[in-house]
């Protein structure tokens, strides 16, 4: 049963090519429930079986991650915090959501936007106070393209040199992400102390 699930999705990634993992990825940045594991660690496999260019589905993964980071960005932006609160509702987005975002973004500042897009449960929302505070756009951009390169990177990298054992894939991207949380939290306490210095 496993491994049908994991034969359909990587047929699916393969028949909507680098457009379905664009609008895959999209949708996991933006405010839909979508993880990200099912469109980048497919086409890594399919980038193994010479189906895809490794380098061209990362690109396209970390374009649209970043189009539906903006797109959260822009919503915040141009409605507001009570718009979110209000309708947010009808995409898992409660007020309680809104509210830990931004204590996130508060307590670390706009490098947040890109460790935030490390952090599974974060990663989606981060974009929210980023677009309530009017934080600069180029700056959002540049911070979120980084974060999300990381984690497309990783994934695509499990499915090429892992394949379609779903054990392993599990295991690795567990693993991985708790490697990465600790890199992030050294990465964030050095770059709050080199702040302190400078002030």
């Amino acid at each position: 049963m496993l491994l049908e699930i994991i034969n359909f999705i990587v047929n699916t990634v393969e028949s909507w090519g680098y457009f379905g993992i664009f609008a895959m990825m999209f949708l996991e940045s933006s405010f839909f429930p979508f993880p990200s594991e099912v469109a980048m660690i497919p086409a890594g496999y399919l980038a193994y079986e010479g189906k895809m260019n490794i380098f061209i589905a990362i690109g396209a993964g970390i374009a649209g991650s970043l189009a539906g980071a903006l797109f959260n960005y822009f919503l915040a932006l141009k409605y507001g915090r009570g718009f979110l609160i209000k309708y947010g509702k009808y995409f898992f987005v409660t007020k309680e959501t809104i509210d830990k975002m931004e204590k996130f973004f508060q307590n670390h500042g706009h490098i947040s936007t890109f460790s935030g897009r490390l952090i599974p449960a974060v990663r989606q929302y981060i974009s929210f106070p980023a677009g309530l505070s009017k934080m600069n756009i180029k700056e959002f951009s540049i911070y979120t393209t980084l974060g999300a390169g990381i984690w497309v990177s990783i994934l695509a990298l499990i499915g090429y040199f892992v394949g379609k054992n779903e054990e392993l894939i599990h295991k690795y991207t567990k693993e991985i992400t708790i490697v990465l949380l600790i890199l992030l939290a050294i990465g964030i306490s050095l770059y709050i102390r080199r702040l302190k210095c400078k002030n």
